[in-house]
């Protein structure tokens, strides 16, 4: 069986939201709750929060998870997720890594469960997760998965894959040898896609996003009622 490391990115510096990952959803800090899902998956050898700021540390040691320190150079608004994850592969062995995002708070843990089980049943090297969309879909003025030609049924459409980065998975080995070769890391490899629910694609950037996932927080959680 191959190892499985969990990684929940954790930065300091939102623009758009302060501090989002400390934000409050239920109760419970951001962060907590991807803790708390991870933990609650059980399909982790190891589980970090891997930021550049210090205050992170603490809901990592009371949660009995790792806390990884990483440059802050590595925080800034320039730096790219590609650097920050290659710099966390550098210093932690494992097969296979899991990203899973705070800021996605409605991604259940059974989710988190069913997608690290998913990639390391199959030989991808990369494994992206969202909603899928059944609905006419267009790009800078032109259908994507419909025709002008005619108008079709939206249950006949094919589903368009939207990213968003709820949890995300990598090779380890594939990730590094793109990055150090200079090619995108992030695609590397053979890349497949796990769907997700419309609440786990649901991720928290604005004021706006948070408060909308506290009316959707008791679809999850009848307590929240």
């Amino acid at each position: 069986m191959s190892t499985a490391i969990a990684m929940i990115p954790a930065r300091m510096g939102s623009q758009r939201l302060r501090q989002k990952n400390l934000r409050q959803l239920g109760g419970e800090p951001l962060i907590g709750r991807a803790i708390r899902k991870c933990q609650e998956a059980g399909v982790f050898d190891e589980i970090w929060v891997n930021s550049e700021d210090l205050e992170f540390e603490p809901y990592a040691r009371q949660a009995n998870v790792g806390f990884h320190h990483r440059p802050a150079e590595l925080a800034s608004n320039t730096a790219t997720s590609e650097d920050f994850v290659y710099e966390f592969l550098q210093h932690h062995d494992c097969d296979r890594l899991f990203q899973v995002h705070s800021i996605a708070p409605l991604l259940t843990a059974d989710e988190v469960r069913r997608f690290v089980e998913t990639m390391q049943s199959s030989a991808h090297d990369v494994l992206l997760s969202g909603p899928l969309d059944q609905i006419e879909c267009m790009y800078q003025n032109q259908p994507v998965n419909f025709s002008f030609a005619e108008k079709t049924n939206s249950q006949d459409l094919q589903p368009i894959q939207r990213v968003t980065w709820a949890i995300t998975g990598w090779t380890r080995s594939t990730y590094i040898a793109a990055y150090e070769s200079g090619r995108s890391a992030t695609y590397a490899g053979e890349v497949g896609f796990f769907p997700l629910s419309q609440l786990a694609g649901h991720v928290i950037k604005t004021e706006a996003d948070l408060q909308l996932a506290e009316r959707l927080l008791p679809l999850l959680e009848p307590s929240q009622r």
